[in-house]
């Protein structure tokens, strides 16, 4: 039942895994310990695997965990092959869900003792890593997907400074002293700016592409062949992030997506609706699922916001997570193990009951079905925290996404710029603290995993600069 809920509420947008987890809290307290994990994991995977049905069927990413998978999720259901897409999205779903399960069942004190290694400098250098990802997505567009990065670092650099309690570009208005919203933000670059291009080909050219599905089509196994060490990049990729505290899936699904774009064989059908592109965004974002997990029963650090919720469900409980928990009450341990196993198989029933639902969403007229996603970008956008700002950044975003996709800019990097600036900031002004007087090489040298990590940060953005060197130049020689 928790994994149903979930994929429903994750497939409404705005709402999300944190939403979803909420709601059912209450229903908790009557529960026993082992039970109510069992309910609040369903809805955790259920949530973000739930995310993907509503960004490949109407280019409506449920959570900021699936803005990626709408890259290529959406054009495939153009192209007439939506439930391939879902097919592809749950496979790769549940299966970065099952490897970060077995992963947290076999390592967690290993990797707890891992995650604590991650200092500073080594946040510092895994999100910029992140945001290189601007440079692998944009390749052949360097400048305007740099031009995009930036305002997304722009945007995350609105409210108030983590250093001091000066307020930044709120133009006097207390409501954004806060910051903004990652939600409204993705609401409108994806979902409302979709609904103004359908809206402006309805208006001119009397048509619209509509998108239906007739279910799930799971992806066959000579598909699969020559994707399997995607799919396992990835999950590790989801996996290492969510041990990291404070990332989040979001952050995981980008990573891969332009890991993916730089390394895939198929790369340059990215954007088209190529299934590796929907295979990296999901099966990150879902392994996330196993690795937050992991400081959360080993360290008592939640990963992300829905696992600090799952801190309160045990601490309602009266059971104290941390180092002493796999001694303590191990059949809560290994529970939260089988339920986790349990709850990623039990996403391929919930996935099709779920896009059954919305195929009769699908059949609404056109002009109905679009006043209706506007209804729900609206009450998504307002709903995340109760702000009526939002709304209006979610118009505001919605109108300027528009724009910028006239003019050729591409939409990601503004989400990725968005979701790392915050961290980025922050792991700057700590790194400068814990630097202190230490000069810059030895404070870097000082750092095995960060210098690793600058390494590939290095690759991904010198990439795509060597290939489109090379392919002019056997333009010119040809």
């Amino acid at each position: 039942m928790g994994v149903l809920v979930g994929m429903i509420v994750g497939a409404l947008p705005g709402l999300g895994s944190v939403v979803a987890i909420t709601v059912c809290l209450p229903f908790t307290f009557g529960m026993d310990a082992g039970t109510a994990m069992a309910l609040l994991l369903g809805v955790y995977c259920g949530s973000i695997c739930g995310g993907s049905i509503s960004a490949i069927l109407i280019n409506t990413p449920g959570t900021p965990q699936s803005a990626c998978t709408s890259l290529d999720g959406f054009p495939m259901a153009k192209a007439g092959k939506s439930a391939k897409a879902i097919g592809w999205a749950l496979s790769a779903s549940i299966a970065g869900g099952i490897f970060s399960c077995l992963v947290l069942s076999i390592a967690t004190p290993t990797l707890a003792a891992f995650a604590l290694e991650f200092g500073a400098l080594e946040t510092f250098a895994l999100i910029l890593m992140g945001l290189t990802c601007i440079s692998s997505i944009s390749a052949g567009n360097q400048m305007k997907g740099l031009a995009a990065g930036v305002m997304g670092l722009l945007l995350a650099c609105v409210g108030g400074s983590p250093f001091s309690s000066e307020s930044r570009f709120t133009f006097g208005l207390f409501s954004l002293n806060s910051g903004i919203d990652l939600v409204p933000v993705i609401v409108g670059v994806f979902a409302l700016s979709e609904v103004i291009t359908r809206a402006e080909s309805m208006l001119y050219e009397g048509r619209v592409e509509a998108t239906s599905t007739s279910g799930v089509t799971l992806p066959s196994m000579k598909e699969w062949s020559g994707r399997y060490w995607l799919l396992l990049k990835s999950s590790i990729i989801g996996t290492i992030v969510g041990i990291m505290p404070g990332t989040g899936a979001a952050t995981a699904s980008f990573l891969s997506y332009g890991e993916a774009k730089r390394s895939s064989p198929r790369r340059e059908n990215f954007g088209k609706g190529e299934p590796d592109s929907i295979i990296a965004a999901e099966s990150a974002n879902n392994a996330v699922t196993g690795g937050a997990m992991v400081p959360t029963l080993a360290l008592g650090i939640p990963g992300d916001p829905v696992t600090a919720i799952m801190l309160a469900t045990f601490a309602i409980h009266g059971i104290s997570p941390g180092v002493r928990l796999m001694t303590e009450n191990p059949g809560i341990v290994y529970g939260t193990f089988a339920a986790l196993a349990v709850a990623n198989l039990l996403m391929y029933p919930a996935c099709v009951i779920t896009t059954r639902l919305f195929n009769y969403f699908l059949r609404l007229p056109e002009p109905i079905l679009m006043g209706f996603v506007v209804v729900l970008c609206i009450l998504g956008s307002y709903g995340a925290r109760g702000n009526m700002v939002d709304v209006v950044v979610t118009m505001v975003a919605g109108v300027l996404a528009y724009v910028l996709r006239r003019q050729g800019f591409p939409m990601p990097p503004i989400v990725i710029g968005l979701v790392l600036g915050q961290q980025f900031e922050m792991s700057i002004g700590q790194m400068l603290l814990f630097k202190g007087t230490e000069s810059w090489l030895s404070f870097l040298l000082s750092s095995p995993i960060a210098m690793v990590l600058f390494l590939f940060s290095a690759g991904m953005i010198a990439l795509p600069v060597l290939s489109d060197t090379v392919k002019r130049k056997k333009q010119t020689s040809s």
